[in-house]
C-alpha cells in the first residue's frame, strides 16, 4: 500500500501497528451524523449506496441511524461510511497520511479513540470511513470490500 508520503510499508505491518493499538467494546445501535452534501454530490452519494456490499470484513450491513442513503454501517461496534462529507483540512498537509487500497486513496486519521477515519482523495465526492477501535485488527480489509463500490458510484476527480 503506498503512503502519500512515497513511502511504501507492507499489510502486516499496517495491520500490526493497528493491532497494538487495542481493542474494546461496547456499542449499542450506531448513530452517524447525515451530511450535507450539494445536490450533485448527493445522486453519486445515493449511487454509492446502491452498491455497497451487505458485507465489509466479514460484518453485515447493520445501518446507523437516523437512516439515510448517505450513511452505511456494517457490524457492532460499526464501520461507518459517511458520503458526501466536507473536505478534511488534514488534506492540506503535504506530510499527511494516506493510503492506497484496490486503486483508491484514502488520507488516514487515528483518532484520539484510537479508531482510524479514512477520506477518499481525488474523488469528485469525499467519502468517509470509520473503523472503530475494536475492529482495527484486520488493517484495511474494510477498505479493500468498500473500494469497488468507490470506483463504480463516486468518480475520480477533484471534489468541489
Amino acid at each position: 500500500m503506498k503512503f502519500f508520503r512515497h513511502r511504501l510499508i507492507g499489510l502486516s505491518a499496517f495491520a500490526l501497528l493497528v493491532t497494538v493499538t487495542g481493542c474494546s467494546s461496547a456499542d449499542g445501535h450506531a448513530t452517524a451524523a447525515v451530511p450535507s452534501p450539494s445536490p450533485k454530490a448527493a445522486k453519486l452519494c445515493r449511487n454509492l449506496d446502491e452498491a455497497l456490499p451487505a458485507k465489509v470484513d466479514g460484518q453485515s450491513r447493520r445501518d446507523p441511524q437516523p437512516a439515510s442513503a448517505l450513511t452505511a454501517g456494517w457490524g457492532s461496534p460499526a464501520i461507518i461510511l459517511r458520503c458526501g462529507v466536507p473536505r478534511p483540512s488534514e488534506m492540506n498537509d503535504p506530510e499527511a497520511d494516506g493510503v492506497e487500497a484496490n486503486g483508491v486513496g484514502w488520507l488516514l486519521q487515528k483518532r484520539d479513540d484510537g479508531s482510524f477515519r479514512f477520506t477518499t482523495t481525488l474523488r469528485v465526492v469525499y467519502v468517509e470511513v470509520t473503523i472503530p477501535k475494536a475492529r482495527t485488527g484486520n488493517g484495511l480489509a474494510p477498505l479493500v470490500d468498500l473500494a469497488p463500490a468507490v470506483e463504480k458510484a463516486i468518480p475520480e476527480g477533484i471534489a468541489d
